[in-house]
């Protein structure tokens, strides 16, 4: 399981420029059953993505064709987890 986190960066203003481009990623990675969760960073700092079932090389991969990141309007952090232990409705992520 990864955790993304989109931190705004220098071209934060272009946001809106691009925001619809980074909806249609989003849509994509839960098209692909890859995207469990996205949100908003409080206060106003970026986005965050939980992920899951690819590699890390894909989601690293997945995470470089984001417009946001393109663009330079976030820069992406992406945390492996190797859950150990999870609540029954995130048991899939110690699979």
């Amino acid at each position: 399981m990864f955790v993304v986190l989109l931190r705004f960066a220098a071209n934060r203003a272009a946001a809106p420029e691009h925001m619809q481009a980074h909806n249609e990623w989003i849509a994509q990675g839960f098209e692909a059953g890859v995207f469990q969760l996205v949100g908003s960073l409080a206060p106003a700092g970026g986005g965050g993505v939980l992920a899951h079932g690819e590699s890390r090389a894909e989601i690293e991969a997945r995470v470089a064709e984001d417009p946001f990141v393109v663009h330079g309007v976030v820069t992406p952090e992406i945390i492996e987890i190797n859950a150990k232990r999870t609540a029954p409705a995130l048991a899939f992520a110690a699979a």
